[in-house]
Protein backbone atom coordinates (compact mmCIF):
# COMPACT_ATOMS: atom_id res chain seq x y z
CA UNK A 1 0.00 0.00 0.00
CA UNK A 2 2.75 2.60 0.78
CA UNK A 3 3.98 2.23 -2.82
CA UNK A 4 0.54 3.38 -3.80
CA UNK A 5 0.42 5.97 -1.60
CA UNK A 6 3.70 6.93 -3.09
CA UNK A 7 2.23 6.87 -6.62
CA UNK A 8 -0.96 8.98 -5.58
CA UNK A 9 1.16 11.54 -4.46
CA UNK A 10 3.30 11.51 -7.30
CA UNK A 11 0.24 11.85 -9.46
CA UNK A 12 -0.98 15.17 -7.09
CA UNK A 13 2.07 16.54 -8.05
CA UNK A 14 1.47 16.33 -11.64
CA UNK A 15 -2.08 17.75 -11.21
CA UNK A 16 -3.93 14.61 -11.23
CA UNK A 17 -6.24 13.09 -8.59
CA UNK A 18 -3.86 11.21 -6.24
CA UNK A 19 -4.88 7.95 -7.07
CA UNK A 20 -2.02 5.43 -7.07
CA UNK A 21 -2.67 1.58 -7.40
CA UNK A 22 -0.40 -1.65 -7.32
CA UNK A 23 -0.69 -5.00 -8.62
CA UNK A 24 1.24 -7.87 -6.66
CA UNK A 25 1.66 -11.65 -7.41
CA UNK A 26 3.37 -13.73 -5.18
CA UNK A 27 4.39 -10.94 -3.05
CA UNK A 28 6.25 -8.51 -5.14
CA UNK A 29 5.26 -5.93 -7.32
CA UNK A 30 4.70 -6.64 -11.09
CA UNK A 31 2.77 -3.78 -12.29
CA UNK A 32 2.00 0.09 -11.46
CA UNK A 33 -0.46 2.35 -12.11
CA UNK A 34 -1.56 6.40 -11.28
CA UNK A 35 -4.10 8.72 -12.56
CA UNK A 36 -3.35 10.37 -15.79
CA UNK A 37 -6.73 11.64 -16.75
CA UNK A 38 -5.90 15.36 -17.11
CA UNK A 39 -2.46 14.53 -19.18
CA UNK A 40 -4.12 11.58 -21.24
CA UNK A 41 -6.98 13.42 -22.03
CA UNK A 42 -8.90 10.09 -21.53
CA UNK A 43 -11.78 8.96 -19.36
CA UNK A 44 -9.92 5.95 -19.11
CA UNK A 45 -6.66 7.16 -17.36
CA UNK A 46 -7.69 5.62 -14.17
CA UNK A 47 -5.02 4.08 -11.62
CA UNK A 48 -6.51 0.89 -11.65
CA UNK A 49 -6.70 0.33 -15.55
CA UNK A 50 -3.21 1.47 -16.15
CA UNK A 51 -2.08 -0.93 -13.48
CA UNK A 52 -3.96 -3.57 -14.81
CA UNK A 53 -2.29 -3.19 -18.22
CA UNK A 54 0.78 -3.36 -17.13
CA UNK A 55 0.28 -6.23 -15.16
CA UNK A 56 -1.26 -8.08 -18.33
CA UNK A 57 1.72 -7.55 -20.11
CA UNK A 58 4.03 -8.31 -17.40
CA UNK A 59 2.23 -11.63 -16.89
CA UNK A 60 1.36 -11.94 -21.04
CA UNK A 61 -2.01 -12.65 -20.02
CA UNK A 62 -5.46 -11.26 -19.47
CA UNK A 63 -6.16 -13.14 -16.65
CA UNK A 64 -4.89 -12.27 -13.73
CA UNK A 65 -5.21 -15.28 -11.29
CA UNK A 66 -2.85 -15.10 -8.14
CA UNK A 67 -2.87 -11.12 -7.91
CA UNK A 68 -3.96 -8.61 -5.54
CA UNK A 69 -4.42 -4.53 -6.47
CA UNK A 70 -3.86 -2.10 -3.84
CA UNK A 71 -5.31 1.41 -4.90
CA UNK A 72 -5.38 4.31 -2.67
CA UNK A 73 -8.69 5.19 -3.66
CA UNK A 74 -12.43 3.02 -3.71
CA UNK A 75 -12.71 1.87 -7.34
CA UNK A 76 -14.56 3.32 -9.45
CA UNK A 77 -17.68 1.21 -11.39
CA UNK A 78 -15.27 1.20 -14.61
CA UNK A 79 -12.16 -0.24 -12.33
CA UNK A 80 -14.48 -2.47 -10.60
CA UNK A 81 -15.50 -4.26 -13.71
CA UNK A 82 -12.01 -4.25 -14.81
CA UNK A 83 -11.57 -5.67 -12.01
CA UNK A 84 -14.30 -8.32 -12.26
CA UNK A 85 -12.50 -9.27 -15.35
CA UNK A 86 -8.87 -9.45 -15.19
CA UNK A 87 -9.98 -11.78 -12.46
CA UNK A 88 -7.79 -10.08 -9.81
CA UNK A 89 -8.06 -12.24 -6.59
CA UNK A 90 -8.08 -9.69 -3.68
CA UNK A 91 -8.88 -5.75 -3.76
CA UNK A 92 -7.27 -3.88 -1.00
CA UNK A 93 -8.28 -0.02 -1.01
CA UNK A 94 -7.34 2.94 1.47
CA UNK A 95 -10.24 6.05 1.21
CA UNK A 96 -13.74 5.73 0.48
CA UNK A 97 -15.38 7.17 -2.40
CA UNK A 98 -18.95 7.98 -1.32
CA UNK A 99 -19.70 9.47 -5.00
CA UNK A 100 -18.60 6.46 -7.04
CA UNK A 101 -16.92 3.73 -4.93
CA UNK A 102 -18.24 0.82 -5.97
CA UNK A 103 -17.19 -2.10 -4.16
CA UNK A 104 -18.03 -1.38 -0.38
CA UNK A 105 -22.17 -0.87 1.40
CA UNK A 106 -20.74 1.98 2.75
CA UNK A 107 -20.23 3.78 -0.25
CA UNK A 108 -22.70 3.86 -3.47
CA UNK A 109 -22.94 0.08 -4.78
CA UNK A 110 -20.62 -2.70 -3.92
CA UNK A 111 -20.37 -4.16 -7.58
CA UNK A 112 -18.94 -7.06 -5.75
CA UNK A 113 -21.63 -8.64 -4.22
CA UNK A 114 -23.42 -9.00 -7.78
CA UNK A 115 -23.50 -13.06 -9.27
CA UNK A 116 -20.93 -12.39 -11.49
CA UNK A 117 -18.83 -15.21 -12.65
CA UNK A 118 -15.63 -13.33 -10.33
CA UNK A 119 -15.74 -11.62 -7.02
CA UNK A 120 -12.46 -10.77 -5.16
CA UNK A 121 -11.58 -10.71 -1.94
CA UNK A 122 -11.94 -7.03 -0.30
CA UNK A 123 -9.83 -5.44 2.24
CA UNK A 124 -11.01 -2.24 2.97
CA UNK A 125 -9.79 1.29 4.23
CA UNK A 126 -6.32 0.13 4.57
CA UNK A 127 -4.21 3.15 5.52
CA UNK A 128 -7.84 5.24 5.58
CA UNK A 129 -6.52 8.24 7.01
CA UNK A 130 -3.24 8.80 4.89
CA UNK A 131 -5.12 8.06 1.57
CA UNK A 132 -8.08 10.05 2.66
CA UNK A 133 -6.19 13.30 4.19
CA UNK A 134 -4.30 13.23 0.37
CA UNK A 135 -7.35 13.32 -1.27
CA UNK A 136 -8.37 16.15 1.12
CA UNK A 137 -5.22 18.47 0.77
CA UNK A 138 -5.22 18.05 -3.27
CA UNK A 139 -8.76 19.09 -3.04
CA UNK A 140 -8.08 21.67 -0.58
CA UNK A 141 -5.04 23.28 -2.96
CA UNK A 142 -6.57 22.83 -5.85
CA UNK A 143 -9.65 25.10 -4.80
CA UNK A 144 -6.81 27.31 -3.25
CA UNK A 145 -5.80 27.91 -6.85
CA UNK A 146 -8.88 28.25 -8.37
CA UNK A 147 -10.09 31.28 -5.64
CA UNK A 148 -6.36 32.99 -6.67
Amino acid sequence: MKEAIRLGIEAGENGEIPVGAVIVKDGKIIATGQNRRERDGTALGHAEIEAIHNACKATGSWRLDGCDIYVTLEPCPMCAGAIINARLDKVVFGAFDKKMGSCSNDSVIDLFALKYNHRPEVWAGICEKECSDMMTRFFKDLRQKDDN
